[in-house]
């Protein structure tokens, strides 16, 4: 209907005919005269001459004919064109992930074919004479290898093409064979263990010889003897052997170079504030990231480390759901402090 129409400027209520439908696929192509109104589905387009929609609770049905209580607003439940998209806007910015609601933008849209960054492709391995795939029956000294498959989890959202190339012995030559073999077919590779200072750690040496390392050790708590450097055009992140530096340095530092690598937009994670519930044992000179548990308190969140906090302990993940941070300038923390924590949903998303 018109709501400029003489029938509005009458008491109510407003009587007027019911000309026709408009469906939605199947518009109404008649006229519509003054004072008359036509039944509009959902999703149906307006007829011209029309400019408001009266939803069919507020309307009293008689045959043929409708009445009103009160008059219509110009434009009232319309969406005009343009309301979602105008033309000519930009519908996906360059370096969006593409997830389910871009997807389905783009189809909205009409849009079938879209440009994407190639996947790249991650080479993994792990060093150690002590590791083992499970369910290897293990033997004095022997323990399983949990750090390829978390890196493998860690990864999958990132959508590469991941070749797992198993473990490898604590052997200069034979990781120099896999490390070159590797990194000639691969954007990045990436391993755990053989970065520390022991005799068996062969893996920095390795890289040095075989191309360049840009940096090793950094003030990083679990995590401090993190390597990275370049074969030739492949990226090569050397990670610690204890999983939960693993796992941390992964989060912190490995995976947004992935993503940036893939063509991703990279923000920095998400930080919260929260107020310790126990008090926490730090000493000062690295930033550390202990695993812990928030919670919803009184006005504001409160959070709790997970128990013993050793790199070794991937048992300290279990039921975390963020890392406290803790600067490099901070001593020991009592309860009740002010910290920031890095929920796991986001730095896991």
């Amino acid at each position: 209907m018109c709501s400029t129409d003489a029938v509005f400027t009458a008491p109510a209520p407003y009587r007027m005919p019911v000309t026709g439908v408009s469906t939605a696929g199947g518009p109404y192509t008649g006229s519509v005269a003054p004072n008359a109104a036509v039944r509009i589905f959902t999703g149906a387009v307006i007829p011209p001459r029309c400019d408001t929609v009266v939803i069919q609770e507020m309307v009293e049905r008689h045959a043929d004919e409708i009445s009103l209580q009160h008059p219509p607003k110009s434009g009232a439940n319309i969406r005009p064109p343009g309301h979602d998209v105008r033309a000519g806007e930009l519908l996906i910015d360059a370096g969006t992930r593409l997830g389910p609601f871009d997807l389905a933008w783009l189809t909205a849209c009409g849009e079938q074919t879209v440009c994407v960054k190639r996947r790249i492709r991650v080479a993994l391995f792990s060093t150690g004479d002590e590791l083992r795939d499970a369910p290897a029956v293990l033997e004095s000294g022997q323990i399983y290898d949990a750090n390829r498959l978390v890196l493998a989890e860690l990864l999958r959202p990132l959508s590469v093409e991941l070749d797992d190339l198993g473990i490898v012995a604590d052997d200069p030559d034979a990781i120099a064979a896999l490390l070159a073999t590797a990194a000639a077919e691969h954007d990045v590779v990436l391993t755990s263990g053989g970065v520390s200072v022991g005799d068996a750690d062969h893996v920095r040496g390795v890289v040095e010889r075989l191309g360049r390392l840009e940096f090793w050790k950094i003030a990083l708590k679990p995590g401090k003897p993190l390597a990275y450097g370049r074969i030739g055009d492949c990226h090569f992140f050397g990670l610690p052997g204890n999983p939960v530096s693993t796992i941390v340095t992964f989060l912190m530092l490995v995976k947004p170079v992935v993503a940036s690598l893939l063509g991703a937009r990279v923000s920095p994670p998400l930080r919260v504030a929260a107020t310790l519930g126990a008090a926490i044992a730090h000493d000062a000179g690295r930033v550390e990231y202990q695993r812990g548990v928030f919670r919803a308190a009184i006005g504001a969140l409160e959070v709790i480390a997970t128990s013993d906090q050793s790199s070794n302990r991937l048992g300290s993940f279990r039921g975390a759901n963020c890392l406290i941070e803790i600067p490099s300038a901070s001593g020991d923390l009592h309860a009740g402090s002010s910290v920031t924590i890095l929920p796991l949903s986001d730095l896991l998303g």
